[in-house]
């Protein structure tokens, strides 16, 4: 394929990571595996695919409590995640994070956090940073509808703008904070308009659409790198698993508005289109589904199967030595 060509099998199998990765977390949290909440990705697949699928180990992520997705397609294994959230010592945070505080620093996953809205201002920092070191790279921040109308958000977009830093705003805008509907929460149910009070673009793209996501990535970050800023982008999408696993779901949304969603499911969508265009058989696609479903099943394996952190190592990356 020409270099211009998203690499279609390769976004495919992303999603597939984190999908079936995530379903099996989902059931490890059933079995009691899981210490503390778990807040599955599932149904927003396309969002972090299409926009690490440019990001070098070197550009940065900064995520949500949702960060299972982002960590997964930033380079951490399914392994080294779940082995996480099962807080062995294998972990990619040495057992010490869990669910919502995973750092793998080595492949630019620099933190998630169950604090709404920090992210923001992260990715700021990091392109300020960048853009000191006149490095090319770039910060990206995850973010949910509902962190928007937080401080950080203002804060974060307006600083960025100021001294046209190479970050790029990514809102994963859900429907609902929590259970509380954007739209009824916010004033300005649009997140994509907010840019232009900011002085920067914002684009509004479909979340469920993994390749409308990566080309809308592609040009913020070519805008970051050229030095022209950053870059706010919705991406409207639904999470179809409970916010948080052991959680009610049907309080406040219906059954069929979930139904509705699972049927625009991403990684369906992104399947028959590479099918129905020639750009994939059924069997490739088969054949990369079950290569991650053995992946998953061995990570499990591993999780299961590692040691618990040493307790003398408690103090240990608390204080410098």
């Amino acid at each position: 394929m020409p270099e211009t060509t998203p690499p279609y099998l390769r976004l495919y199998r992303t999603m597939q990571v984190i999908r079936q990765t995530e379903e099996q977390l989902a059931k490890s949290h059933q079995r009691g595996l899981i210490h503390g909440a778990c807040h599955t990705y599932v149904g927003q697949e396309a969002i972090a695919t299409g926009v690490c699928a440019h990001l070098r180990p070197s550009d940065v992520v900064f995520s949500t409590h949702r960060g299972h997705g982002h960590a997964l397609a930033k380079g951490v294994t399914p392994a080294a995640l779940i082995a996480e959230l099962f807080g062995r010592a294998t972990g990619c945070s040495s057992g010490r994070g869990g669910s919502m505080h995973l750092f793998s620093p080595e492949v630019g996953m620099m933190g998630t956090s169950g604090i709404v809205g920090p992210c923001i201002l992260q990715a700021a920092g990091a392109g300020y940073s960048f853009k000191l070191l006149k490095s090319d790279n770039v910060g990206v921040a995850f973010f949910g509808d509902g962190a928007v109308n937080n401080g950080a958000f203002h804060e974060g977009l307006n600083m960025a703008s100021i001294w046209k830093l190479p970050s790029l705003f990514i809102c994963e805008n859900n429907q609902f904070a929590t259970e509380v509907p954007f739209k009824y929460a916010a004033g300005n149910p649009t997140v994509a308009s907010r840019g232009a009070a900011y002085g920067m673009p914002g684009i509004e793209v479909d979340g469920n659409d993994v390749l409308a996501v990566y080309e809308a990535a592609k040009t913020a970050i070519q805008r970051a790198k050229a030095g022209e800023g950053p870059t706010l982008i919705e991406c409207l999408t639904y999470r179809t698993r409970p916010h948080s696993e052991g959680m009610g779901d049907f309080g406040y949304r219906s059954r069929e508005e979930v139904e509705a969603w699972k049927a625009r499911c991403p990684i369906r969508r992104f399947a028959e289109k590479l099918v129905a265009e020639s750009l994939a058989t059924v069997d490739e696609l088969a054949k990369i589904e079950a290569e991650v479903q053995a992946m998953v099943v061995e990570a499990q394996a591993f999780a299961e199967n590692s040691p618990w952190p040493d307790p003398s190592t408690a103090a240990t990356h608390v204080y410098a030595q």
